[in-house]
C-alpha cells in the first residue's frame, strides 16, 4: 500500500498516512479534529530509468546510483572545456 501526505488547512498539521489507492483521502485532522485536511503532491519512492527496468536493477557495488556519475551535456562542437 502506498503512503499519502497530509496537511491540515486549519492547524498546518503535516503527517504520513498508508492507505489503499481504492481508499477515500482522509478529511479529519487527528490533532484539531477539524475536517480541513488536504492530500499533498509528493515525489515518487523510485525512478523509472531505460527500457523498463528500474536504475538500480541488478547493479552493485559503485554502478548503483548512475545519476550521479554521469554527465548530460548538450555542446556537440568539442569546443568547450568538457568535450576537451
Amino acid at each position: 500500500m502506498p503512503f499519502y501526505d497530509y496537511q491540515c488547512g486549519g492547524c498546518g498539521h503535516q503527517f504520513e498516512a498508508m492507505q489503499k489507492i481504492s481508499a477515500e483521502p482522509l478529511t479529519d485532522c487527528p490533532e484539531c479534529g477539524e475536517p480541513k485536511l488536504v492530500k499533498q503532491v509528493s515525489a515518487g519512492g523510485f525512478r523509472l530509468k531505460g527500457s523498463g527496468w528500474y536504475e538500480t536493477d541488478f547493479k552493485g557495488g559503485s554502478k548503483k546510483n548512475l545519476a550521479e556519475s554521469s554527465v548530460t551535456h548538450s555542446c556537440s562542437s568539442g569546443g568547450c572545456s568538457s568535450c576537451s
